[in-house]
C-alpha cells in the first residue's frame, strides 16, 4: 500500500533525526536532506490532504518530475518596494548554504515589482521546502530538509519532526463539480478595453511602443468553496502540454496556473528559452485545426508579435551569453482550445551569469508586457485598473545546478467566495478590440468550463 511505504519512509527519517541529536557535528554541510524511497503516490491528491503551509506544486512541461511540498525549511519574502540588488543578495546567500543540486528553492515573482503586491505571495517569495515528495519519471522518494546553520538546532529538528508527523496520507481528490456562480465581475469592463486597445494602436504611441500587452482580470464570485487543486488537476487533464503549478501559503489564498509559456530552463551554463506569441483557436476537426494553425502562420499580425518577442529575447540575452541561436522560423504550439506561434531559443550562458541576471533580464517578457519594456510597463501600471500580483509573474525553482521558470499566465487566485481568473493579449498595430477580447474569452475557457455551467 502507498501509505504504508510512505509511514515506513518517515519511520525511517525519524530516526535519522535522533541520529542527528546524538551527532549533530558529524554533517560538514549547512544543509542537509534526508531522503527516502517511496512507492508511487498520487501527488496532487497527496498534496490537498495536507493541513501544513506553505503547500506548494510543481510540474514542468515535459513531465518528467513533479513535486509536491509543504513546510518550510528556508525561505525569503519581498512585501514591497524591493530592489533587484536586495533580491540578488539574499538569493546568492541561500545558494551559497549548499552546492547540493537536490536542495530547491520553488516560489515566484511579481509581474511588477514597483508595486504592492498580494499579501503573503509579495513581490518576491521563495522557500526551501521542510518536506517533499518528488517524482523522477517513475521513481518516487520523500526528502526532509534541515538547517543546520539555525540559530538553535534543537529547535530546528524539532520542527523537522513535527512537520514528518503532521504528514496524511493522500485522500482521493473531491469529484469535478460545477459552482454556483453568483456573479461576475470584468476589470477592465470591455468599454475601457476598446479605449485602451484604441490608445495602444493609435500611430503616435504605436509608433514609439509598438506592442502593450493588456490584460484582465475576471472575478467569479461563487457560493461555497472550491478546491484549487482539484480545479489545477483537471486543469492539467485538459492542457497536458502546459506547466502545472501552485502555491498556497494559507488556507485563504492560493495561486495555481497551467501555463504553456516557458521563461527559461537553465542546466548549468546551457539556457533554454523561447518566444511564444501570436494566437488563434483549435479547430473542431483535424481539417479545420490545419487551416487555422496555417492561417496563424501566414498572419502578418500575429507573426509580427512573434518576430516581436524573439528579437527581444536575443538582444537581452546576447550580453549574458557566448553564443545565442533562435529559430528563424515559427512553428504551431498546439494546446486543447488554441494554439500559438513559438520559436525556441538557446544560449551557452558565460560563466559569471546566475539566475537572477537571467530573471531581471528576461521578465517580464515582451509576451506579457510589451516593447519598448518600460514604456509598455508604465502604460499598464497607469492604465489597466488592477495590479496585477503574481500573474504574469516568474513562477519556478533554482539550485547551484539547474533552474526552470515559467510565465505565470492562464493562472487563477483563489480567495474565500471568489475566483480571480486571468488572461492577456498582445496588442500591436493592427489589433482589433472585439478581436482580442474574444482571445481573452478563448484563453479561459478551458478553466471556466472547469468551474461554471453556463
Amino acid at each position: 500500500m502507498p501509505f504504508q511505504s510512505l509511514l515506513s519512509a518517515i519511520e525511517t527519517l525519524k530516526g535519522k533525526i535522533d541520529s542527528l541529536k546524538k551527532q549533530p557535528s558529524g554533517v560538514s554541510d549547512r544543509l542537509l536532506q534526508l531522503s527516502q524511497d517511496v512507492d508511487a503516490i498520487p501527488l496532487i491528491s497527496w498534496l490537498a490532504s495536507q493541513q501544513t503551509y506553505p503547500r506548494i506544486y510543481w510540474q514542468g512541461r515535459d513531465k518528467v518530475e513533479e513535486v509536491a511540498a509543504i513546510g518550510q525549511c528556508l525561505g525569503f519574502y519581498f512585501e514591497q518596494d524591493v530592489s533587484d540588488q536586495q533580491l540578488a543578495a539574499v538569493y546568492q546567500r541561500q545558494r551559497q548554504l549548499s552546492d547540493n543540486p537536490q536542495f530547491r528553492y520553488y516560489g515566484g515573482l511579481a509581474f511588477d515589482r514597483s508595486l504592492k503586491s498580494w499579501p503573503e505571495f509579495g513581490q518576491a517569495r521563495f522557500v526551501l521546502p521542510r518536506v517533499e515528495l518528488r517524482r523522477s519519471a517513475e521513481h518516487f522518494s520523500l526528502k526532509l530538509n534541515i538547517n543546520l546553520d539555525a540559530a538553535n538546532l534543537e529547535n530546528e529538528l524539532a520542527e523537522a519532526l513535527q512537520c514528518l508527523q503532521q504528514i496524511k496520507p493522500a485522500r482521493p481528490l473531491m469529484p469535478p463539480h460545477k459552482l454556483a456562480l453568483r456573479s461576475r465581475h470584468d476589470l477592465p469592463t470591455f468599454e475601457r478595453w476598446q479605449s485602451l486597445v484604441t490608445q495602444v494602436t493609435a500611430p503616435d504611441f504605436n509608433q514609439a511602443t509598438p506592442k502593450v500587452v493588456l490584460s484582465r482580470i475576471t472575478q467569479l464570485d461563487i457560493h461555497g468553496q472550491a478546491d484549487p487543486w482539484m480545479v489545477l488537476a483537471c486543469w492539467q487533464g485538459r492542457n497536458p502540454n502546459s506547466f502545472q503549478f501552485g502555491f498556497q501559503f494559507s488556507p485563504e489564498h492560493a495561486f495555481i496556473s497551467c501555463s504553456p509559456e516557458r521563461l527559461f530552463r537553465r542546466r548549468q551554463r546551457e539556457l533554454f528559452t523561447e518566444a511564444l506569441a501570436g494566437t488563434t483557436l483549435r479547430g473542431l476537426s483535424d481539417e479545420e485545426d490545419e487551416v487555422l494553425a496555417r492561417a496563424l502562420l501566414d498572419d502578418d499580425k500575429n507573426k509580427y508579435e512573434n518576430q516581436l518577442v524573439r528579437e527581444h529575447i536575443v538582444d537581452m540575452l546576447n550580453p549574458l551569453s557566448h553564443y545565442v541561436g533562435a529559430d528563424e522560423l515559427p512553428r504551431v504550439f498546439k494546446l486543447t482550445h488554441i494554439q500559438h506561434l513559438h520559436r525556441a531559443i538557446r544560449a551557452e550562458l558565460k560563466g559569471e551569469i546566475n539566475d537572477f541576471d537571467l530573471l531581471q533580464a528576461l521578465h517580464p517578457t515582451p509576451a506579457v508586457g510589451g516593447l519598448p519594456r518600460q514604456a509598455a510597463m508604465s502604460f499598464i501600471r497607469d492604465q489597466e485598473g488592477y495590479h496585477r500580483g503574481w500573474y504574469a509573474g516568474a513562477c519556478g525553482y533554482f539550485n547551484s545546478l539547474e533552474s526552470e521558470f515559467a510565465v505565470a499566465i492562464r493562472s487563477a487566485l483563489f480567495e474565500p467566495n471568489r475566483i480571480n481568473l486571468f488572461a492577456g493579449a498582445g496588442i500591436v498595430a493592427g489589433s482589433d478590440p472585439h478581436a482580442e477580447w474574444q482571445e481573452l474569452e478563448n484563453k479561459l475557457a478551458t478553466i471556466i468550463s472547469i468551474l461554471i455551467d453556463f
